[in-house]
């Protein structure tokens, strides 16, 4: 792979402009500009969650509420946040634990709170008919039933999804069990095992980051030019240990990251979505597309800097509004690591990390098509229809879409008919990707997952099985994970009988 160095990678971020809602937005430019002397603010790592005990269930208080966030100095941003003014703690749960998380609404409008990826009952699921009102708390109590991974919360209000994400409302959920303790990887929280929410922003001149739709972003998804780790810009990591654990959530609205290291250098993937692969992964370019979750290890040594990336990768060359559209963010810098002149060395790094319960096509009961659709017409990209369906349907909160029976093992085979990749997700259950246009997944995607990226044309079949929890009134959701599409329309319900 073709790695930029990094003084090539920082001279490709010239000054550049967009437009969004009529209005010029610059970056680098004035306080928004990329620091000469490379990245100066240290990372921000979020608060760790941990809860307390009550009678035997451990509860977690979220509140999300408006704010205002100094991301440059001398600029007041409007934001939101859950238990600040922008981000949230990360939540830490364990295998088998009964917990209950109170989630009040300070804000001035409804929003939920969704706890993406995780296994549980759909009325506890946090999705758009969990919606909490100003004012008022929603408790969500359900009992941990999955391996160790690193999962994520975010509003899941019907048609507002994006903006209220946008806003700063996300954070990280951390499930841990056995068989992560006995795993010799880094995990001393904020020291040598870091969470790390990657996102990309657009601000105005007077540095307020609006959520206005143009024609462009209806279709496209909200893509910024401002990079942002855990609510950080341009931010650096002091490292004192020879292996880093970075949790990378790929926290965007719409972008798809393409990240590297600018020294070149290798580094291991560990985990996915659901948790760990059967063994690490070797890799020196990793795809995530939104909401997409790896865990990778980065090698260190004694003073080294090295910059984590994310490159740009072109398209098509047709022209036009979707020349070169794969959602993939311009390129930019997202964390550098500093290495401390003596610092510990690590555990290495164990050959196998789990051993995987494959799902055996054979044992499907059923095999579901999914066609991811787009419509192109002046007056969708304008607002004035809607562009973006399931099997030729836009979501309806009154229409149940899927029925699937307790304790089925189905294959859904996703395919995208439109002209740009979608990530799909589905709520509920870790799945596991049979192909690929009949080629099997990558090794890194051999694993839990609960979002894929599609790409245009591109038939995808995935196998799930449905266990625990039934409800024949309460619906989980399916969706693009580009959040202007889920709020589009680009969504539907199925319930578990």
């Amino acid at each position: 792979m073709n790695v930029f160095t990094r003084r090539s990678f920082l001279k490709s971020t010239a000054a550049s402009a967009v437009v969004l809602g009529g209005a010029a937005v610059y970056w680098p430019r004035s306080g928004f500009a990329q620091p000469t002397g490379g990245m100066t603010n240290l990372l921000k790592i979020p608060a760790l969650e941990t809860g307390h005990a009550e009678g035997g269930v451990r509860v977690y208080d979220l509140t999300m509420q408006n704010g205002v966030t100094e991301f440059f100095e001398g600029y007041q941003t409007p934001t939101s946040g859950i238990n600040g003014s922008y981000l949230g703690p990360t939540l830490k749960v364990r295998d088998g634990a009964a917990i209950r998380i109170n989630v009040s609404n300070t804000l001035e409008e409804p929003s939920t709170l969704h706890w993406h990826g995780m296994h549980l009952p759909a009325r506890m699921d946090g999705g758009p008919h969990q919606v909490v009102s100003p004012n008022e708390t929603w408790a969500s109590e359900f009992t941990i039933k999955q391996k160790a991974a690193s999962l994520w919360y975010h509003p899941h209000l019907m048609g507002k999804t994006a903006e209220h994400v946008w806003r700063g409302m996300a954070g990280m959920f951390i499930v841990e069990d056995a068989e992560s303790d006995a795993l010799p990887l880094p995990n001393n929280y904020g020291i040598d095992d870091i969470p790390l929410v990657l996102q990309d922003r657009i601000f105005t001149r007077d540095g307020r980051m609006d959520y206005g739709l143009s024609m462009h972003s209806r279709m496209m998804g909200m893509v910024g030019n401002v990079p942002f780790a855990n609510g950080t810009y341009a931010p650096y990591f002091e490292a004192t240990t020879t292996k880093l654990r970075l949790r990378i959530l790929n926290g965007s609205n719409a972008s798809t990251y393409n990240l590297a290291l600018d020294n070149g250098a290798n580094f291991m993937q560990v985990a996915t979505d659901g948790g760990f692969l059967e063994a690490p992964v070797e890799m020196n370019l990793l795809q995530l597309a939104p909401a997409e979750r790896a865990e990778i290890i980065v090698d260190l040594v004694a003073a080294e800097k090295v910059m984590l990336l994310n490159m740009a990768i072109g398209g098509g060359s047709s022209g036009g509004m979707m020349s070169g559209e794969n959602n993939n963010a311009p390129a930019f810098p997202f964390l550098e690591i500093r290495a401390a002149a003596k610092i510990t060395q690590s555990a290495d790094l164990p050959s196998h990390l789990t051993t995987m319960e494959w799902l055996n096509e054979a044992d499907a009961v059923k095999t579901r098509v999914f066609n991811l659709e787009m419509q192109m017409g002046m007056g969708a990209m304008m607002g004035g229809g809607n562009s973006h369906s399931i099997n030729g349907k836009v979501m309806d909160m009154a229409r149940i879409d899927e029925v699937v029976n307790l304790g089925d093992t189905e294959i859904w085979e996703l395919r995208n008919v439109s002209m740009m990749p979608h990530p799909f997700h589905m709520h509920d259950v870790q799945f596991q990707i049979l192909d690929r246009d009949g080629q099997p997944p990558a090794p890194n995607e051999h694993g839990r997952k609960d979002v894929v990226m599609v790409n245009p044309d591109e038939v995808v079949r995935i196998i799930m099985r449905f266990e625990d929890y039934a409800d024949a009134n309460a619906p989980f959701m399916y969706h693009c994970h580009i959040l202007e599409h889920e709020d589009a329309g680009m969504m539907g319900q199925f319930v578990v009988v």
